[in-house]
């Protein structure tokens, strides 16, 4: 499925192919690297909040911004919420950044082998072939509770609403 006029990137429109994700959907299954190249899914991180930070790639400013300041939050959350930066950075690139910029909270995967995440969870950027920039937050029995696909791509996500849908989440 392809969708059209939701992302821009540099105002150049791009289509996503996937669904349209929205609350209360069931969150689709994926399959991504972690840094050591084991695949993860979303079973691995089954009975925690999740907090899906989506980047097009960690080497640019505005991706480097947004998992700083996923990471930064992650240290603030309870044990039962679990932060995740998913990009089509090569497992080998996340390990090298993360390292390098202190990332240790926020968990860096890749969707790079068959873009699992970004086609289950309608953010695969057809004409890049990257991830759109987005924030899901997902709650501890894989329900979908917010929703943000960034509308240009060189902007940054509303974290002060993601935080807001994931309080509401914490405090049950």
């Amino acid at each position: 499925m392809e969708r059209t006029g939701i992302v821009t990137m540099k105002g150049n429109p791009l289509t996503l192919i996937g669904p349209a994700l929205s609350l209360g959907d069931a969150a689709p299954d994926f399959t991504v690297f972690d840094q050591a190249l084991a695949p993860k899914t979303l079973k691995d991180f089954q009975g925690k909040i999740k907090v899906i930070s989506v980047t097009p790639s960690l080497d640019t400013p505005v991706c480097d911004l947004q998992i700083h300041w996923f990471n930064e939050d992650a240290a603030k959350q309870p044990d039962n919420v679990v932060v995740l930066n998913i990009s089509m950075d090569l497992p080998f690139a996340l390990k090298r950044f993360c390292a390098t910029k202190g990332i240790d909270r926020a968990i860096a995967l890749s969707d790079y082998r068959d873009a699992s995440f970004g086609t289950n969870w309608g953010v695969l950027l057809k004409e890049l072939r990257l991830l759109a920039r987005a924030v899901f937050v997902v709650d501890k029995d894989d329900t979908i509770r917010y929703v943000e696909i960034v509308p240009e791509a060189t902007n940054e996500p509303n974290y002060e609403k993601a935080m807001k849908a994931l309080k509401q989440l914490t405090r049950k």
